[in-house]
């Protein structure tokens, strides 16, 4: 399997859950597949083997994670493209699928979290930020994560 393959494939469970937590985030169905733990799972088990691969040998000369120059040249290779995309994929995810059940239990509309959503999706932290914003500008919870409703 080439890793072009490989990587639209990863992207095959994530697709619908990013569908069905922005869209139906009230849904058995969204709780069913996007709130499992089957899509982190897969593609937990796929970034163990793409790393496996490339600490055995399939990644770039020189690559590694001690100093810029070696994640630079990780990251020139395929197979260490494959491991931070799948770590990209798994985690923004993750981050989506909190926000969208945050969004439920503080009876946030869905349309106003979907452009929170989109950056996560697009670039998480920009998401997360966004979204910790619009909760405390609607008063609907403070800095803290771990207060009633988090």
């Amino acid at each position: 399997m080439t890793p072009d393959l490989i990587y639209y494939l990863i992207h095959l469970p994530v697709v619908p859950a990013w569908a069905l937590i922005a869209f139906a985030p009230r849904s058995i169905w969204t709780d069913r597949i996007a709130h499992s733990i089957a899509i982190p799972l897969v593609l937990g088990l796929a970034y163990t083997w793409f790393l496996a691969q490339g600490l055995s040998g399939s990644a770039a000369e020189g690559a590694g994670f001690h100093n810029l120059e070696a994640v630079t040249k990780a990251f020139s290779h395929p197979t260490g493209v494959l491991i931070g995309w799948s770590h990209y994929l798994v985690f923004d995810l993750f981050v989506g699928a909190w926000i969208a059940r945050d969004a439920v239990r503080r009876d946030i509309n869905k349309w106003a979290v979907l452009p929170c959503l989109f950056f996560c999706l697009m670039f998480a932290p920009i998401g997360l930020v966004l979204y910790l914003l619009l909760r405390w500008g609607m008063g609907r919870g403070g800095w803290s994560l771990h207060e009633e409703g988090a």
